[in-house]
């Protein structure tokens, strides 16, 4: 199994997050780490600070030389496709090809009634998650695109320059929706994140995944599954802790164990618990 970090955006300064990013960057552990694409804190103080993702990732993404970066992830509501993959191709371009493209179909209802960004009922919301996807490969692969759909239609559309990685930066799709999100996965994605109970939770699921590859004659394997592992601070007991719940997914055959960090962790951090993560390799 491999292992990530995500920092949360939130309550916290720009210079704590790139340094516990830099830090991440020195250890060959962390294969990869992430940001979540909100605008709003979503836990404490909902008037307190966030940093926007997709700014602090072409920041993050000069900073840094080795790990890969996503956002986790990005809401199709936010951006119109066209734009999300215009910033995804610059971002992988700016990395030198370390970027992975998070995606989700997005619900965070405080947010869109504060900005005027509507959040339709959550079948029209999938449908255009899956038209969403759908353009955005298509311009990051094609030289041009055009694509009658019901919610994004391109003419002759470019995304110039092409990103680094070809045919393009994975596709990662979070979320745990059997019906819609894990189908589109199957179709598209090469990443499936998913928050999940306990490994029995998430076997569950990647059951449903599995029945979608095998309609869609598309190979598992081919998809990287990874779920979010919660660290509520340095104390050695939630290191522990953390090291005990990747264990016991590892075991049920994950790929990927992203360690979500407490609010305010610095590089100090990282030391022990990649120690801690290595035990598992």
């Amino acid at each position: 199994m491999r292992f990530a970090i995500k920092t949360r955006p939130e309550h916290q300064t720009w210079a704590q997050m790139r340094d516990v990013w830099l830090a991440a960057d020195q250890l060959e552990v962390f294969e990869s780490a992430w940001n979540w694409d909100h605008f709003y804190p979503l836990s404490g103080d909902p008037a307190g600070p966030n940093l926007e993702g997709w700014t602090m990732l072409a920041a993050l993404a000069a900073a840094t030389t080795r790990i890969r970066i996503g956002c986790q992830v990005s809401g199709m509501i936010y951006r119109h496709p066209a734009v999300l993959a215009n910033m995804a191709a610059t971002v992988d371009i700016v990395s030198e090809g370390r970027l992975e493209i998070g995606l989700g179909a997005g619900w965070n209802q405080l947010e869109c009634d504060a900005y005027g960004i509507e959040l339709p009922p959550l079948r029209e919301r999938f449908d255009r998650f899956d038209e969403g996807v759908e353009a955005i490969v298509a311009l990051l692969t094609q030289p041009t695109t055009t694509l009658r759909g019901r919610y994004v239609q391109l003419t002759d559309a470019r995304c110039e320059p092409k990103p680094v990685q070809q045919p393009h930066p994975p596709i990662v799709i979070g979320g745990r929706g059997k019906t819609r999100t894990l189908r589109t996965t199957a179709r598209w994605a090469q990443h499936w994140n998913s928050l999940t109970q306990d490994p029995a939770d998430w076997l569950s699921l990647k059951e449903t995944l599995l029945s979608h590859c095998a309609d869609l004659g598309r190979d598992p394997a081919e998809i990287t599954c990874s779920v979010n592992v919660r660290l509520d601070s340095d104390a050695a007991a939630d290191l522990d802790a953390a090291v005990r719940t990747a264990a016991a997914y590892q075991q049920a055959g994950l790929d990927l164990a992203i360690v979500g960090l407490p609010t305010g962790a610095t590089p100090a951090l990282l030391e022990p618990l990649a120690s801690r993560l290595a035990s598992l390799t």
